[in-house]
């Protein structure tokens, strides 16, 4: 597995006697669209904080992007993109504004940030509302606009957390268009989400109870695994083992 762009092994974060995130250990492939799944409380937002540096684990072994989480933090910041569950680009610039500054952060080029910006802009048809303020877009082009800028420095890994909430149907499935786009020009997708109609999308899926993985396979294998019709089966089975409730 040398070639796995995320690498656990007994992965742990405890704060005090609480143990958030126990043990966890799988690999992520590139360009493998990677769900990992859990109720509140589950360990899902404490894991994905040591994975994209945010939060030095407690013990265990990772590594992401070829970069290891305890010693080049840095460099899996510069090789990652990240798209929150709370829309994150800066309501009170343009669309444009906002794709300079999150491109210059990345490090990319003044060239390359108006080469880049602009391919950006006819990918999501939004050459017109280049000047407009981000607040002023409906929610589901403010997604789809936060994802694109997330890998507009093509990163090995984007991390997604819950990134369609609160977005009808029919535009969580044109997100789901970019996120297949990304994964076939070889992005790692590792998402969260609520919606088991979106597990189905993923090629692997990892359920997380109490802090411990309890399940890791495709949608197909785990469905069989648990004599189950669908994900959200899937889902509940586990979930109702969990004993506590709050990240």
């Amino acid at each position: 597995m040398s070639d796995a762009v995320i690498i656990t092994d007994k992965l742990t974060k405890r704060f005090g006697d609480f143990i958030a995130a126990n043990e966890l250990t799988f690999t992520v492939m590139p360009g493998e669209i990677f769900g990992f799944l859990g109720a509140n409380g589950a360990g899902k937002t404490t894991a994905m904080r040591m994975l994209c540096g945010l939060s030095t684990p407690s013990s265990g072994k990772a590594s992401v992007a070829g970069f290891d989480v305890y010693t080049e933090v840095e460099k899996i910041k510069l090789n990652i993109g990240y798209m929150s569950q709370k829309f994150s680009l800066y309501e009170d610039l343009t669309v444009m504004e906002n794709i300079k500054f999150y491109a210059g952060i990345y490090g990319l080029s003044d060239q390359e940030i108006a080469d880049k910006g602009m391919a950006l802009l006819q990918q999501l048809d939004l050459e017109k509302e280049s000047k407009k303020l981000v607040r002023e877009l409906p929610l589901g082009w403010k997604q789809k606009l936060s994802f694109s800028v997330a890998v507009i420095h093509k990163p090995k890994i984007v991390f997604l957390d819950e990134p369609t909430g609160g977005v009808d149907p029919v535009t969580r499935r044109q997100f789901w268009d970019l996120i297949y786009d990304a994964a076939d020009k070889g992005v790692t997708i590792f998402v969260t989400t609520h919606y088991m109609d979106e597990a189905e999308y993923c090629n692997r899926i990892s359920i997380m109870v109490d802090g411990f993985i309890r399940a890791l396979d495709t949608p197909d294998h785990l469905k069989q695994q648990f004599n189950a019709k669908s994900m959200n089966e899937v889902f509940y089975a586990l979930a109702r083992e969990a004993k506590r409730s709050a990240d």
